[in-house]
């Protein structure tokens, strides 16, 4: 599973992932158009920056936040009653929730600098660590996106990561479930954006074992509230001083 990230900031999202100005939404107040800036505690329920390919305008990206748990369309705005911030590959096209972004080719990114997963220490003790991709300055989740009215109107738009099998090193890290996000890689992200369903599930691979970085990190993390660079340092505990 996958559930806390650090995000790029707009103008790497713009950059990284060919977002024309024109096309980012990330602006967190129109009155006074203040930029996205890079978040080092993304949790649920957040409104986080997304990509996707606007329709009918010849494969061009949009930049827009979205609610980090889907709503599907049919929930008609109303919370469901069971966690949606993870999609998981097995079930895309059977389990109503994801069935519908799929079938639509919802098919989104969440570009990421790095994410949290945590590991049951033998003392029973959940260590944080901080992972990414070795020689990446963002990467991409695969994600699924839908939008949802609720009864008085307002519309709900939110995204879901797709979660695999752990690769392993994630199988070391996150012990409990076994499980990680589906990194894209670059090369990937067009296909993934506007191919085919058949050729969008092809590009969902497990990222190797040997071309990530992990390293525990302060149980600071495990508050949102925290948010700050400190967050992703390497951390000894608190017997020996608290960061490297």
């Amino acid at each position: 599973m996958c559930g806390r990230y650090v995000s790029p900031d707009e103008a790497a999202i713009e950059r990284e992932y060919q977002v024309d100005r024109t096309n980012s939404r990330l602006r967190l107040d129109a009155e006074i158009d203040q930029a996205f800036l890079q978040s080092f505690n993304v949790a649920p329920t957040n409104n986080v920056p997304v990509v996707h390919v606007i329709r009918g305008h010849n494969g061009e990206r949009e930049a827009v936040l979205m609610r980090w748990g889907l709503i599907p369309f049919f929930a008609r705005g109303e919370l469901p009653k069971y966690s949606t911030i993870n999609a998981t590959i097995e079930k895309l096209d059977t389990a109503p929730a994801w069935r519908g972004s799929w079938e639509r080719g919802q098919r989104c990114v969440m570009p990421c600098a790095g994410f949290y997963e945590w590991k049951v220490m033998e003392d029973g003790r959940k260590q944080p660590f901080y992972i990414k991709p070795a020689n990446e300055e963002t990467f991409a989740f695969a994600a699924l996106w839908d939008k949802s009215i609720t009864a008085g109107g307002e519309v709900i738009v939110s995204c879901a990561v797709i979660t695999m099998p752990a690769n392993e090193l994630l199988r070391d890290i996150h012990n409990s479930k076994f499980r990680m996000p589906a990194i894209l890689r670059h090369e990937h992200i067009e296909t993934w954006l506007s191919g085919t369903p058949q050729e969008a599930r092809a590009v969902l691979l497990p990222f190797p074992s040997d071309e990530m970085l992990a390293w525990p990190v302060s149980p600071q993390v495990n508050a949102p509230r925290n948010n700050g660079p400190e967050l992703i340092l390497p951390w000894r505990g608190e017997a020996q001083g608290s960061l490297l």
